[in-house]
């Protein structure tokens, strides 16, 4: 059995800034990566197609695809894209005494103000109203497994374990309160694990986990179950995942397709293709659609041979069935690999005709692809598979500011709760503020040097929220600590449902 996940995921950027980092890069990936693959699933729905991929949705990216004004701005943005588009198919150059048509930019233009108009009349349809009831649309047809997550996405192994207990659990309620569904599997965020961690996963009703393959060092083809737990961790095969995407290769580079880092800076949109690896922007040329469409097929051809010849010969190895997992972030498909939504698509068609059944991770398990119980190790798929990029000496100043931040809002909650068992919305933004401190996509930002100066701030700032309620509430200034606590829920309007009565402060240090 072959097992497609993908893993779907931004931090909360709505009302953070819009460029160079902000809003946008929800808008472009929506527009680029959700609108298309969704659009794919939902024609292999209407085709018959069941049980196609295991989907992870972050809580976080739920949100935003539901939030009334990323909602507006979405569509204002769609429409700034095809009014960019139409400036360019008539755009005119100058020679001095004469204006000229530029054919180049004119058939960019063209193709984008068409690709435009189509996504508009995609949002309208599918999205104007919030992402919940497609997602739910594509869990109900069978199409797809729904992975859940905690909220607000934070690496998970250096929480607290009482804030991770409630970060999951809350993650989890969040998805069964929009997708009308609890999910029975999760992508931890960055692929995070520690020894003990499965227990937390058994306690909230989670029954099988990513990790990354090697962790499992390296022996993906069935899943494991975890220490004397019966939860499943399955591990990405790196041979067939590789195919598409690596640290150093994949299809996407291919020269044929269009390039993502290079603009037209007088319209913003994107005219060259890959060209080569060492070839600048300026000498790259032009996007040319026919010749990207010739190299997909080969890639969609180049992965169903990889994915079979894989399941051959781990079955022979292994004396019985094999299971490969492919597993990559969506955004890959159409935000950084603009002819990923196609390729994908074509895949998941392709597979049957090759012989090869596809099925979720939920259909694995339940069909018995379970070896023998393993115990795993620390481990991530970041750099180094280790811990090293959220907890490394390039974010040590980070780490430092959590475990104070932590501290500070347990003690305040615990206190508080101490005082008054009722609904406390003042501790409810404090477990807000604290958990959006706790992004993993803060520490990523630093250690990788992608705008960085933008992702400490973001840290700072909800770092100060939280420690501005939690000074309040501990001076006893309760309507200052009540202003505050709804000023910053006002400002990011996000996780209604969380509630700080769900976490436990019983037994925390015999908790693994």
């Amino acid at each position: 059995m072959f097992t497609l996940v993908l893993h779907s995921h931004l931090p909360w950027l709505a009302n953070h800034g819009r460029w160079p980092v902000g809003e946008e890069w929800l808008y472009q990936s929506w527009a680029a990566s959700y609108q298309p693959v969704f659009a794919a699933l939902r024609r292999l729905a209407a085709d018959g197609f069941t049980n196609q991929l295991s989907l992870g949705i972050t809580p976080v990216l739920a949100a935003q695809l539901d939030d009334p004004h990323c909602l507006t701005s979405m569509y204002e943005w769609l429409a700034d894209w095809q009014l960019r588009g139409a400036e360019a198919a008539i755009s005119r150059e100058d020679t001095g005494s004469t204006a000229r048509p530029t054919s180049s930019i004119n058939e960019l233009g063209t193709r984008e103000y068409r690709a435009a108009a189509a996504a508009l009349s995609d949002f309208e349809k599918h999205w104007r109203h919030g992402g919940s009831a497609l997602i739910r649309s594509m869990v109900d047809s069978g199409t797809i497994e729904l992975l859940g997550g905690p909220l607000a996405h934070p690496f998970a192994p250096l929480l607290d374990p009482r804030l991770r207990d409630f970060s999951l659990r809350e993650g989890l309620y969040d998805a069964e309160a929009r997708f009308s569904t609890r999910p029975q599997g999760i992508w931890a965020p960055e692929c995070a694990y520690a020894p003990g961690m499965e227990s937390d996963y058994e306690a909230a009703g989670v029954r099988h986990f990513m990790v990354d393959g090697p962790a499992l060092h390296g022996d993906t083809s069935l899943g494991r179950t975890v220490g004397t737990s019966d939860v499943v961790a399955f591990g990405r095969d790196l041979q067939v995942s590789y195919r598409v995407w690596s640290p150093k290769s994949g299809y996407p580079g291919h020269s044929a397709y269009r390039d993502f880092h290079t603009y037209d800076h007088q319209f913003g949109l994107k005219p060259a293709r890959v060209t080569g690896r060492t070839v600048s922007g300026a000498d790259k040329k032009p996007y040319e659609p026919a010749r990207a469409q010739a190299a997909l097929q080969g890639h969609v051809d180049d992965f169903i041979t990889s994915v079979r010849d894989r399941l051959i010969s781990e079955s022979e190895r292994i004396g019985r069935p094999a299971h490969v997992v492919a597993a990559f972030d969506t955004e890959l498909f159409g935000h950084w690999w603009h002819e990923g939504p196609q390729w994908l698509e074509a895949v998941l068609r392709a597979l049957p005709e090759a012989g090869i059944t596809v099925g979720t991770l939920q259909t694995a398990r339940d069909e018995g692809y379970v070896g023998n119980p393993v115990e795993l190790s620390e481990s991530s798929w970041g750099s180094g598979k280790d811990w090293r990029v959220w907890n490394g000496p390039v974010v040590d100043d980070l780490v430092q500011i959590n475990a104070e931040v932590v501290s500070a809002a347990l003690a305040t909650v615990q206190k508080r709760r101490d005082q008054q068992p009722v609904r406390d919305h003042v501790s409810d933004q404090i477990l807000r503020e604290t958990l959006m401190t706790l992004s993993s996509d803060w520490p990523f930002m630093v250690s990788k040097e992608t705008a960085a100066d933008y992702a400490r701030n973001r840290l700072y700032t909800h770092a100060h929220a939280t420690r501005e309620i939690c000074d309040a509430a501990d001076r006893g200034r309760e309507s200052v600590a009540a202003q505050l606590a709804a000023q910053w829920n006002r400002a990011d309007n996000l996780f209604p449902g969380l509630d700080a009565r769900r976490l436990t402060f019983l037994d925390a240090v015999d908790r693994p």
